[in-house]
């Protein structure tokens, strides 16, 4: 399974809003090569369109490709525009970074505990009357996490064992990796310079793809 993240880190809100605009690149591009590209967890901020931190799941029929493909948002990236929120702002780059996990699918699936539970908030009677959410846990480490963004119970299970496994991937990766960097120490990467790619402008443009030939814009 090939997860990627895309994250602001602690950048203001023109890299929230990099991500936001980066999540529409990524599934226009993923089509064009024939990479599915199914949203699993999205974490806005404060204005629309803008994210905090979005997980994607990338697959395809050749998983070399989809492979292939995440690798290219792998690491820091750049937006050069003006700001969209602080007129005349001087500060034209604002930075997001994309990380990969490849998750073993069925490693862990007999540590993974589901728990059914009411769902909450908004959704309307339907949500309110069905036990729809689902906590799903890892029982070694104590790894939670629960979701009720679907009215479908197995959906909501789905989704939640994807984000299980993304975590103990995270968790394990942290561990072999002493010298592991906080997003904050990506943006730093890419004020010194070589982001992985660069986008230009309001439209988003992703200038490596364009060269390439792609027709993303």
């Amino acid at each position: 399974m090939m997860i990627l993240q895309l994250s602001s880190g602690q950048g203001p809100i023109e890299c929230c809003k990099a991500v936001g605009l980066a999540l529409i690149q990524l599934q226009k591009q993923s089509e064009a090569q024939g990479v599915t590209c199914d949203p699993i967890e999205l974490i806005p901020a404060e204005i629309s369109g803008c994210y905090k931190s979005v997980i994607v799941k990338l697959s395809s029929p050749d998983m070399n490709a989809a492979r292939q493909f995440a690798r290219q948002w792998q690491g820091a990236m750049l937006w050069v525009c003006e700001s969209q929120f602080r007129p005349k702002h001087r500060r034209k780059n604002w930075f997001f970074s994309g990380h990969i996990y490849e998750l073993d699918d069925n490693k862990f699936d007999s540590e993974i505990t589901f728990q059914t539970c009411r769902a909450s908030g908004a959704g309307g009677q339907h949500v309110n009357k069905t036990d729809s959410a689902v906590r799903a846990t890892h029982t070694k480490t104590g790894i939670s996490v629960r979701v009720e963004s679907a009215r479908s119970q197995h959906a909501n299970k789905k989704q939640a064992r994807i984000l299980v496994l993304q975590k103990l991937a995270d968790m394990q990766k942290m561990q072999l990796n002493a010298q592991e960097k906080s997003r904050w120490q990506q943006h730093k990467e890419i004020e010194r310079g070589n982001p992985v790619k660069t986008f230009k402008g309001p439209k988003f443009i992703d200038k490596e793809a364009r060269t390439k030939g792609g027709h993303y814009a």
